[in-house]
């Protein structure tokens, strides 16, 4: 029996909003910043590489789950749009360093601006209740993510 403080989550339910929902952002967001389309796989290379860093395709590869192969795909097509460069590594040039371009930096963030102020604008036609509640769900939204991401390393 379920009291007015718990309330079975109806898994389902939230999982048909999550995605639609986030169709829906990045649409937005690109039309109200004229953005390109990219990928969703050519994005996460992106966010792997946030600024000031690099990383092996390898190690991508492995951080992102994906074959080697697949990520070196990604790269070439990514290297042709101008969102990644890949040099010699330093010390060992028989490897390579992948880094996201000022290019693609400048898309995410130009992204991320618009998702916050388009999320931001249709809250604030929410009833305060319901901005309160989706204030209050965030940090459970942040664990539910890196639950679902841990489900990766599990068989």
């Amino acid at each position: 029996m379920t009291g007015p403080e718990t309330t079975e989550l109806d898994a389902a339910r939230l999982a048909s909003v999550i995605s639609p929902l986030r169709r829906t952002l990045l649409a937005a967001a690109r039309a109200a910043e004229h953005l390109p389309e990219i990928p969703d796989a050519q994005i996460e290379i992106v966010r792997a590489l946030p600024r000031g860093t690099v990383s092996g395709p390898g190690e991508l590869a492995e951080r992102l789950r994906l074959s080697r192969s697949t990520v070196s795909n990604l790269l070439t097509t990514m290297e042709g749009k101008g969102l990644v460069e890949r040099r010699p590594r330093p010390g060992n040039h028989r490897h390579v360093e992948v880094l996201a371009t000022p290019k693609a930096l400048d898309l995410f963030d130009r992204f991320d601006l618009a998702s916050g102020d388009l999320v931001a604008r249709a809250a604030a036609t929410l009833p305060a209740a319901d901005r309160a509640a989706l204030a209050a769900a965030v940090p459970a939204l942040e664990r539910l993510r890196d639950a679902l991401a841990d489900t990766k390393d599990t068989p």
